[in-house]
């Protein structure tokens, strides 16, 4: 049940973010081939996923916020292009195919990544059946987790950090921007859409900052001992990079028990759902077995 909602709504969302990218006004054909390049190259949907699901512990009805969950991934992959640039990470993969600049070009990649954050913001006001004010609020939401105070920010770190021994604390502080502030603008996206109470939507941001940190960890042991192939990037990045990870700062053992005890809270924050909670319970499970 698990894998085929997930699997459904994969296909849903897959199917909208090429509808989007079709539809979208252009002077120029290589840029928006550049950014569907990107977009439609796989990818597990977690944060289109996330919205949807708690909206569903809500209201049960997360596939009509659609737009706004499309919008999330657009966000979340032009993070990537700019991410694997030569001025920042410079990988050579993503998801098994060769990263965006390195088929169109730096200059390309960087306006495509562009092009794909402005159309979020511009796909998130087609969004229907949502109350103006409520949109607007989910649309701060969203810009102020992708700005300075979220993935900006934490991408700032995470450069000044390279080649340098950072504590644990800092390192929670780059990851909650980088990482954890776009799974966490997700999750109450979609339950503030939902029309969700104080008290629950209190209930799944406890669950997101622990999403996103169970997420980072899994991330962190996945580099050092996951396999290439199904990672489709390769894997001892962070070391080569210079870069201060939970495995490094830890121990790898030490890193799989924070992990696991991070799971452990986030279920937790959830007991005041029942069943319709229940795709979220399995999914921050998940986290820990997967491979990819």
């Amino acid at each position: 049940m698990f894998e085929e909602k997930w699997a459904a709504r994969t296909k849903l969302v897959e199917e909208n973010l090429l509808h989007e990218l079709q539809s979208t006004a252009t002077i120029d054909e290589k840029i928006l081939q550049a950014m569907e390049y990107s977009l439609m190259s796989g990818g597990k949907r977690l944060r289109p996923i996330l919205l949807m699901s708690a909206a569903d512990a809500i209201s049960n009805d997360g596939e009509k916020f659609i737009h706004v969950a499309c919008a999330l991934e657009m966000i979340h992959t032009y993070s990537l292009i700019h991410d694997d640039l030569p001025a920042m990470d410079n990988d050579d993969y993503r998801r098994g195919k060769l990263t965006n600049h390195k088929v169109f070009g730096d200059a390309t990649a960087i306006l495509a990544g562009d092009g794909l954050l402005t159309l979020a913001f511009e796909v998130m006001t087609r969004q229907e059946d949502v109350e103006p004010k409520v949109l607007l609020r989910v649309i701060r939401e969203i810009s102020t987790a992708a700005g300075v105070a979220g993935m900006v920010g934490g991408q700032s770190i995470d450069l000044q950090s390279e080649g340098k021994q950072i504590n644990l604390m800092t390192l929670r502080k780059m990851h909650l921007g980088k990482t954890g502030a776009l799974f966490l603008a997700s999750i109450r996206a979609g339950a503030i859409l939902a029309g969700a109470s104080r008290e629950k939507l209190s209930a799944l941001t406890k669950y997101a900052e622990n999403f996103g940190l169970a997420f980072q960890i899994t991330d962190d042991i996945l580099d050092v001992e996951g396999d290439e192939k199904s990672l489709g990037k390769p894997v001892g990045s962070d070391a080569k990079n210079g870069k201060s990870t939970y495995v490094s700062l830890m121990s790898l053992d030490e890193a799989k028990f924070f992990a696991e005890k991070t799971v452990g809270t986030a279920v937790d924050a959830l007991n005041i759902f029942g069943s319709e909670a229940d795709f979220l319970r399995e999914l921050v499970k998940y986290l820990i077995g997967r491979s990819k």
